[in-house]
C-alpha cells in the first residue's frame, strides 16, 4: 500500500463531503444528523488554515483521495485554546489498510508544530471500535467515558475520552 498524505486542499471537499456523508447516514460514529456540503467543508478547511491548524487527506495509489483528519477547537472558552479535538475518517473500503494510522501519526506531527499542548479524541463506543485502537497505538491514553450522550437511529450511544499530550510540560502555554 502506497498512501500520500498531504495538506487538503479546496478541491478535495467534494471527496471528504462524501466519505463523511456515509458515515452520518449509515452508522452513529459521528452524532451529525445532516451531512455538511462540500461548500461547507471548504468552509471549514479555510477557517482551519486561518487558524493555522492541520487539515489533512489521505491518496491512494492512484491520487483519489481515500480519507481525511484534522483538528479543531476542543471548547470556545480561553482556557480551552491550548487543546484541540481530532476528527479522523476514511472512505469505508479503506479501513483497516494502514491509512489511518499514516493520517493519524501524519496530524500529530502537523500538530507539534503549533501552540496545541493536547488532543482530545471523541470516540462513539460502537461494538467495532477501531478508531479506540488506532488512537491508542498512536500514544492516546484513555480518559474516561460520557455515558448515553449522544442518540441516533433509534439508539443512545456512549463516548470514550482519549488524549494525547503533544508537551507534557507544567509550563505556562504564553
Amino acid at each position: 500500500m502506497t498512501v500520500t498524505i498531504r495538506p487538503g486542499t479546496a478541491p478535495d471537499c467534494v471527496a471528504v463531503a462524501e466519505i463523511y456523508k456515509y458515515y452520518v447516514d449509515n452508522t452513529v460514529i459521528t452524532f451529525d444528523y445532516d451531512a455538511p456540503t462540500a461548500a461547507e467543508w471548504k468552509i471549514k478547511r479555510a477557517d482551519l488554515h486561518a487558524a493555522r491548524l492541520p487539515f489533512l487527506v489521505a491518496e491512494d495509489e492512484g491520487g483519489a483521495v481515500v480519507g481525511f483528519a484534522y483538528v479543531g477547537r476542543y471548547r470556545v472558552k480561553r482556557a480551552f485554546d491550548w487543546t484541540v479535538e481530532n476528527t479522523i475518517y476514511l472512505s469505508p473500503d479503506h479501513t483497516g489498510k494502514g491509512y489511518g494510522r499514516a493520517l493519524l501519526r501524519s496530524l500529530l506531527d502537523a500538530v507539534a508544530d503549533t501552540p496545541v499542548r493536547r488532543i482530545v479524541a471523541v470516540i462513539a463506543d460502537v461494538a467495532d471500535t477501531g478508531s479506540v485502537a488506532l488512537h491508542a497505538e498512536a500514544g492516546f491514553e484513555n480518559v474516561g467515558r460520557l455515558k448515553r450522550v449522544g442518540f441516533k437511529h433509534g439508539i443512545w450511544v456512549d463516548c470514550i475520552l482519549m488524549q494525547f499530550d503533544v508537551d507534557d510540560s507544567d509550563a505556562p502555554p504564553i
